[in-house]
């Protein structure tokens, strides 16, 4: 699937990729044989934008049926205590992605993935330009991939107020 999108004047691309997770080895899952079957999620960047103006994040939030009952900031564990709502910030990063689950209850899993900036890399806001949702199901033991799907912008607005409470010290916005 490809998306596009307009960041600092310029038109760019994301190029995502979700297939079931056949080589989780491979990938260096930390838990190879939970993420086996489930999605592996890939979301490549295509921008021309050189130096800061291509430095772009993802944030992304996550909703399980075996969680909380909202979605929560899934900061993929990168950045440990340090307070920063990326999953991956840089030049033109890619999102990676591959859930594990133990068990393969009837369940459901759904990300929020978006592409993000800080309009300058002294400032702790973030502005979304781009978001995608992907996931799973579990059912009677089968996993079922989601298919991955644009959302709309009030999207990321929705999930403002989890995102500040999680990351005190940040605004989160539209661009």
């Amino acid at each position: 699937m490809r998306f596009s999108f307009r960041l600092r004047g310029i038109d760019g691309t994301v190029a995502v990729d979700v297939v079931p997770n056949d080589a989780p080895e491979a990938l260096r899952c930390r838990f190879p044989e939970a993420a086996r079957g489930l999605p592996a999620c890939t979301a490549v960047i295509d921008h021309p934008g050189r130096g800061y103006t291509a430095a772009m994040g993802w944030v992304q939030l996550v909703r399980s049926s075996d969680g909380s009952d909202g979605f929560d900031p899934d900061p993929l564990g990168f950045y440990g205590d340090l307070n920063v709502p990326y999953a991956f910030f840089g030049i033109r990063p890619t999102l990676f992605d591959a859930p594990s689950r133990d068990s393969r209850a009837d369940m459901t899993w759904l990300a929020h993935s978006f592409l993000c900036f800080s309009p300058t890399m002294v400032t702790r806001e973030v502005r979304a330009v781009l978001g995608f949702s992907w996931g799973f199901d579990i059912r009677s033991g089968e996993v079922v991939l989601r298919p991955v799907l644009r959302l709309p912008a009030e999207s990321w607005d929705a999930h403002g107020p989890r995102l500040a409470a999680a990351y005190p010290g940040w605004s989160f916005r539209e661009d």
